[in-house]
């Protein structure tokens, strides 16, 4: 097992750059790209680093030339022969030839466009314009470099032996979660930690944790590059990524009201079986079940996500119910933000009720919370999203409104088209 540590302690990043691979990547964003490259690939949009945690002034302290170092050589970086042979031959989700051959021969060939950097207020203005199929390779990346720089400022004057000491605290936190998760009968958890975390060797550790710990009741990983390696599975299914896009494309208000389900119908023409999980909380997820297509009602899961998550489960049962399905036989994954325990309130809630799967993200993959003076290593709340397709603005609602984006008057239009009524805004830790 590589002592971390000890490689942080004498790293550079020429020996580990923060990408090492065009599959250091999550799993949703090459069956979101699979999609795109059918359906839009002629779609031109612009994606942007987006810090919601805006006290944290990323700018004053990751070096702008690592940055760009880091970013150019992901711009290096091409699908090896031995990852083109797992995605061909690989079984997912109990699918082989998930991937179309002429989807991977345009990845095989596919490198990463431009990017455009500027600093402004403490911040980095970070963007990336360019056809979809192409920029929306860059957000796992992205998030990924900037989170890794953060972590490396902050170690950078950490002697070996402080060093082994935070790592020897984070270890234990980590494995002290797991063996809390171990006393959960059944509990499915996997990896959702990418995009956000501390760093790929601390993440692939993780991994490795959960993997040991938990045996059959881990799921998986996101990271593709870490599933080829450790031989789990590769998880993930979509992203709010698309219903934006294509509202943002709806030539009017009745377009525009249809087109998260547009999505789906799209995405159950590409894709079968467990990859049928909807995510319904980007325009709102109470209108999106309201208002939903009795043949929604029979897909596998749902994802619950930016809503309270016990009141979204009970929403879900209650729909099921409604629609005329068992929600014994159903999946709800819940996914946003998640800590120890908000997983075991959720697991006792809804224990024997419905079928459960946990994504674990940042405080898997990036708790060192109060490891570091004035907190700072402590996780901040970053997304790289869509900001416009086709000279279009796109929104986000959300259920939580401290998380939408958009426009002003689009923001507005998109309330009253899907009846979005007063919210409760809810704090965003990450």
């Amino acid at each position: 097992m590589i002592d971390i540590a000890t490689r942080v302690y004498n790293h550079t990043w020429k020996i580990d750059p923060i990408v090492r691979s065009v599959l250091d990547t999550d799993f949703y964003k090459l069956l979101m790209a699979q999609t795109i490259y059918r359906r839009h690939f002629q779609t031109r949009v612009t994606f942007g680093i987006i810090n919601r945690t805006h006290q944290v002034r990323i700018a004053d302290f990751v070096d702008e030339g690592q940055l760009r170092e880091q970013l150019d050589h992901v711009r290096t970086l091409s699908l090896t022969r031995g990852e083109s042979t797992w995605l061909r031959g690989n079984m997912f989700y109990g699918k082989r030839q998930m991937f179309s051959p002429d989807f991977i021969a345009w990845l095989e060939g596919f490198r990463f466009p431009a990017y455009h950097l500027e600093k402004r207020d403490g911040q980095y203005e970070l963007t990336f314009e360019g056809p979809w199929i192409e920029t929306t390779m860059w957000e796992i990346p992205a998030l990924a470099i900037i989170n890794e720089l953060r972590s490396r400022a902050v170690l950078k004057d950490m002697g070996r032996f402080g060093l082994q000491v935070l790592y020897a605290k984070a270890m234990t936190r980590v494995w002290e979660k797991v063996e809390r998760l171990r006393a959960l009968e059944g509990v499915n958890v996997a990896d959702f930690g990418t995009r956000r975390r501390h760093g790929f060797l601390w993440q692939d550790w993780c991994v490795q944790a959960m993997m040991e710990g938990l045996g059959p009741s881990f799921l998986g990983t996101s990271n593709c590059l870490i599933a080829l390696r450790r031989e789990v599975e590769a998880t993930g299914t979509n992203a709010h990524e698309l219903p934006m896009v294509y509202a943002a494309l709806a030539k009017d208000d009745a377009e525009l009201a249809s087109a998260p389900y547009t999505v789906l119908a799209d995405w159950q023409q590409d894709y079968e079986g467990n990859l049928r999980v909807i995510l319904p909380d980007t325009f709102g997820t109470s209108g999106f079940l309201q208002n939903a297509p009795d043949w929604v009602a029979r897909w596998t899961g749902i994802r619950i996500d930016s809503k309270e998550p016990i009141e979204g489960g009970e929403e879900a049962i209650a729909w099921w119910l409604e629609r005329g399905q068992d929600p014994m036989t159903k999946l709800a994954i819940f996914s946003d933000g998640l800590d120890i325990d908000d997983i075991e309130q959720i697991y006792r809630h809804f224990r024997g009720r419905m079928r459960m799967g946990f994504g674990w993200g940042t405080l898997l993959t990036n708790d060192f919370r109060g490891f570091a003076p004035n907190g700072a290593l402590d996780p901040i709340s970053i997304v790289c999203k869509v900001i416009s397709a086709d000279g279009h603005p796109t929104v986000k609602l959300s259920d939580n409104p401290t998380k939408a984006m958009g426009p002003p008057d689009e923001i507005a239009r998109y309330k009253r088209v899907f009846e979005i009524g007063a919210q409760q805004p809810r704090d965003v830790l990450v």
